[in-house]
């Protein structure tokens, strides 16, 4: 072990290969750990109701960064929120006068797509009244309009007809947040504050408040068209890759092996069956015979996964395998194992394969991409299972939502981008791990 790290540590690519790899693993981890797999389905398949203080196919916020013109960033303010107060007055009679001022800081080079307020309110028989006032940085009070509310409601100021007539322009946002002083429209940047008025007539009435805000950016990885922060896709898609890459390079290495040592030990028919099913499977299209599966039969990862494994099973390996075999088997030490009467199982499992396991390592470690390109690449085709969230159905929701003609190249490059760091880790750690085991690799 001492000389394989002494080996491992003259090649830098094995140091940047090993760095990616616990990136990705700890991307996992984090993943796993802060959203279970039931609550990263239910986010996945959630619409309005969970995703309604996201904007429709925004850009990450972090595109600000390389701007000069700085972008409307979206957030949601509660009444839990710091800075945000909440006034309670109440008179003898049991009505009362709820004082919400929610202030927010505007620096941004571009107008918002929409300003939303979402009423909560609990009442028996008669409806709290609200009044809306927004407060601009240069001081100005707009009042934008007041009207009863029920159990829930949602104010939207672009869907106004009233305040459109008065502030006399179609664009509401833009009217609202922009500079007078300037001809052209500018926003006004500085400390806005929406002050909201709500009065209650009855004693256990009750009424809260959100402001939520539609900027042109959401998130660390934005949005697409229902809402969804990427977010989720991109974390939890790391450990399904992970998983699926590495389940099926195991699952074929290792059984491709004891397959290709008990037809090299047995020879005979058995020898002939496997040789004979494995030029059939060599001539079966692979990907097309995974596009049937999970067309006609499911598209769960599982049964892609046994799919997988079962149709590369029977692959090239296992005649390059049985060659390796057929002279381990003529060796000194398993004759030895011979004359002490060690069983067949035995002498396959205990003396045959371990001999070729150094060098399926470096083998295993390149296969694992492979295997993750291939459960993108069905996802991307539309065959990806339906409840996960992972790299290739978000490329699959990109094209089909014409992410690239509408300038949306987020979309598709983030989970683009993870598959290039996986295959590269992966691929320079097995290529290191290959010179080492084989040394000859090291004089070409």
């Amino acid at each position: 072990m001492n000389n394989f790290f002494h080996e491992l540590r003259k090649y830098p690519s094995v140091i940047a290969s090993l760095i990616l790899i616990s990136f990705l693993i700890g991307v996992s981890i984090y993943a796993i750990t802060t959203i279970p797999y039931e609550e990263a389905k239910r986010l996945w398949r959630g619409g309005e109701e969970i995703w309604y203080t996201n904007p429709r196919q925004a850009a990450p916020e972090w595109i600000n960064w390389f701007s000069k013109n700085k972008q409307a960033v979206s957030f949601s303010l509660r009444t839990t929120n710091p800075g945000v107060s909440r006034t309670i007055l109440t008179e003898e009679n049991g009505n009362s006068e709820i004082i919400f001022s929610i202030p927010f800081d505007y620096q941004y080079d571009s107008f918002p797509q929409e300003l939303m307020i979402y009423f909560s309110s609990t009442f028996t028989a008669k409806q709290p009244y609200a009044d809306v006032t927004l407060i601009t940085p240069d001081g100005r009070e707009i009042h934008l309009n007041n009207f009863a509310l029920i159990n829930r409601q949602t104010y939207r100021l672009s869907q106004d007809d009233r305040l459109t007539r008065w502030l006399r322009n179609d664009n509401v946002l833009q009217a609202l947040f922009r500079d007078p002083q300037v001809e052209t429209p500018t926003p006004l940047k500085g400390s806005y504050s929406v002050v909201i008025s709500a009065y209650t007539f009855e004693a256990n009435s009750t009424v809260d408040v959100e402001l939520v805000m539609h900027g042109t950016l959401a998130g660390w990885a934005g949005t697409d068209h229902l809402r969804r922060d990427l977010s989720v896709a991109l974390l939890w898609g790391t450990p399904i890759a992970l998983a699926f890459g590495l389940l099926a390079a195991l699952g074929t290495t290792f059984t491709t092996m004891v397959i290709a040592a008990i037809g090299a030990w047995y020879r005979g028919w058995l020898d002939e069956l496997i040789q004979r099913v494995t030029e059939i499977n060599l001539v079966l299209p692979f990907l097309p015979l995974l596009l049937m599966i999970g067309t006609f039969h499911s598209r769960s990862i599982w049964v892609i996964l046994g799919a997988t494994i079962l149709l590369n099973i029977f692959g090239g390996a296992i005649k390059t395998n049985r060659a390796i075999f057929l002279q381990i088997k003529e060796s000194p030490y398993i004759e030895a194992a011979r004359v002490y009467n060690a069983s067949d199982i035995r002498i396959i499992l205990r003396y045959l394969t371990p001999r070729l396991i150094p060098t399926l390592i470096p083998q295993l470690v390149t296969l694992i991409p492979t295997y993750v390109f291939i459960e993108a690449s069905l996802a991307v085709l539309g065959l990806g299972d339906p409840e996960l969230p992972t790299w290739g159905k978000v490329i699959n929701d990109a094209f089909v939502n014409s992410a690239p003609y509408q300038g949306l190249y987020y979309w598709m490059l983030e989970p683009a981008v993870m598959l290039i760091i996986t295959s590269l880790a992966f691929a320079m750690l097995g290529f290191s791990l290959d010179r080492i085991f084989n040394p000859r690799l090291r004089q070409i």
